[in-house]
């Protein structure tokens, strides 16, 4: 196992390893054997699994109705460069523990804000360094970066789209620090979450200056991360509403003609996430599925919702039926462009013991594991694909064929019509569709 740091946080667990399905360890892998090849990848390269560092070493379980219930030894140093540094080790000892690649971050995850932006800085580029020194011993790399714009008071109204251009200043100095971080980490992404870009009430917005204002911001923060020669893609993470009532990046399709109105296209792409989509009354399956039609698979933020809460639970996902048609979109549109698939989850208030991050990661790596085994069976040994196919057999020929390829004019479609009299009805066989993805489960 990798180095890890001088001080070890997890001492009673060890690396976790797969043992397979007949393993009654609660600590190892049932389904999730890294190097096992699926659809031509092995099950490291199609995932890319990553650990978000908020959720699971800036978490305490804290709720509107009282503080955090879980206390790590992390958390207690109150020199901020000092408790990042511990932080970074247990996060390090954590990612390599449980054998993943890769993790995930804010910008004031990784320390305290200063009380000034040359603090920030300085704070910044002291962690940093000490992080990439982690990385070296480790080979953990960094998925993704993005910025912190909706916890500060400051961005009450929004970040890029507030109503006061020194808020819009103040985000841009934000953002340019946390490229900067990016960058400096080998970051291989950079990700847009806009929490507050949006509106509690339509009374005082002006919708098109505000997009107008968001469009500008990320044309500058890509010329200047592309300036600094960051290769990498830059996404654009959907989700309708909370916390405010109303969110410029409600969902995919939304996302996708803004991306498309303001000529960005091209070096942005989406990065959805399972409870988001559920939010926005779709299902992940959707979301990919309007993503991937566009070119704009991105990456994955993996967790759920739970069904009886209208809010963003962030739970570990755990629905196989759930992530298995999820992942036969997966595997249709051919993974992921660039990114991978982000533990955007939390354990709950009442799970305190350290062994509990553990059992949540190993659940949702063993849930994405066995649901894409499923997937490419359901598509490589069942009518499934045929079926589908099936369904569009009258446009692979003729006329069919003639419309789609914008041969035919609208007096043609009546003509046709009219020569044939009423279609005959086809079953779109649902129930026979959603036996099939049982019986692989």
């Amino acid at each position: 196992m990798a180095l890890i740091g001088d001080k070890e946080y997890f001492k009673e667990l060890k690396e976790i390893k797969y043992e397979g399905k007949e393993s009654d360890n609660p600590l190892a892998y049932k389904y999730y054997d890294a190097e096992r090849i699926v659809a031509g990848k092995t099950l490291r390269e199609h995932f890319k699994f990553a650990v978000a560092y908020w959720h699971s070493f800036c978490g305490t379980g804290a709720d509107p109705f009282g503080p955090g219930t879980q206390i790590y030894e992390w958390d207690i140093p109150s020199d901020p460069i000092m408790a990042a540094k511990e932080k970074a080790d247990a996060a390090f000892e954590f990612i390599t523990k449980l054998g993943f690649d890769y993790f995930c971050f804010h910008d004031y995850d990784l320390i305290r804000e200063g009380s000034s932006w040359s603090e920030s800085e300085s704070r910044l580029n002291t962690i940093v360094d000490y992080i990439n020194q982690k990385k070296k011993t480790s080979g953990v790399k960094v998925l993704w970066g993005t910025a912190n714009c909706f916890a500060n008071p400051r961005y009450m109204n929004g970040a890029a789209t507030n109503p006061d251009f020194n808020v819009v200043a103040n985000a841009g100095a934000q953002v340019k620090l946390a490229l900067d971080a990016t960058i400096a980490l080998g970051g291989e992404n950079y990700v847009f979450w806009g929490g507050r870009e949006g509106y509690m009430s339509l009374l005082n917005t002006d919708i098109k200056r505000e997009l107008d204002h968001m469009a500008q911001f990320l044309s500058m923060a890509r010329d200047y991360a592309r300036g600094q020669g960051f290769k990498g893609t830059f996404f654009i993470e959907p989700k309708p509403m909370e916390p405010m009532k109303h969110q410029y990046d409600f969902d995919a399709a939304t996302v996708i003609g803004f991306l498309n109105q303001y000529g960005l296209a091209d070096d942005f792409k989406i990065n959805l996430e399972f409870n988001h989509a559920t939010l926005a009354s779709h299902t992940m399956q959707h979301e990919m599925a309007v993503a991937g039609s566009n070119g704009m698979l991105g990456s994955i933020d993996a967790n759920r919702g739970d069904y009886q809460n209208g809010w963003d639970t962030d739970q570990f996902p755990n629905n196989l039926v759930e992530v298995t048609e999820a992942m036969l979109v997966f595997l249709q549109y051919g993974g992921l462009q660039g990114g991978g698939i982000n533990f955007d989850a939390k354990i709950r208030r009442n799970s305190t013991d350290q062994k509990d991050i553990f059992y949540a990661h190993i659940g949702g790596v063993d849930t994405f594991a066995r649901s894409i085994i499923a997937a490419d069976k359901i598509i490589s040994s069942s009518d499934y694909q045929k079926l589908r196919d099936d369904r569009y057999h009258s446009f692979d020929s003729a006329s069919g064929k003639d419309f789609e390829e914008g041969r035919l004019q609208l007096k043609d479609l009546f003509d046709i019509a009219a020569a044939h009299g009423e279609p005959q009805r086809i079953s779109g066989r649902q129930e026979y569709f959603e036996n099939i993805v049982n019986q692989y489960i």
